[in-house]
């Protein structure tokens, strides 16, 4: 079963602003169908914790690489 939040409540668990989630998460890193849905097709959101979890936690090795400092 998922949990599903609003912004404000994934603003809490995330530590971003709504503000940020909406103009910057929105659509880059928070997909529609995978971390999101949009009920009856209306304009509210409601956001899938367990797929944002997920993704959260998965390490990216190949992004990782692009940071480390080469010798």
């Amino acid at each position: 079963m998922n949990t599903y939040l609003s912004t404000e409540q994934l603003s809490e668990r995330i530590h971003y602003t709504a503000r940020t989630i909406r103009n910057e998460l929105l659509d880059s890193c928070l997909l529609e169908g995978r971390h999101y849905i949009r009920p009856f097709n209306r304009r509210k959101i409601l956001f899938i914790w367990e797929a944002i979890e997920e993704d959260m936690l998965v390490q990216d090795d190949n992004l990782a690489m692009a940071y480390t400092e080469e010798a």
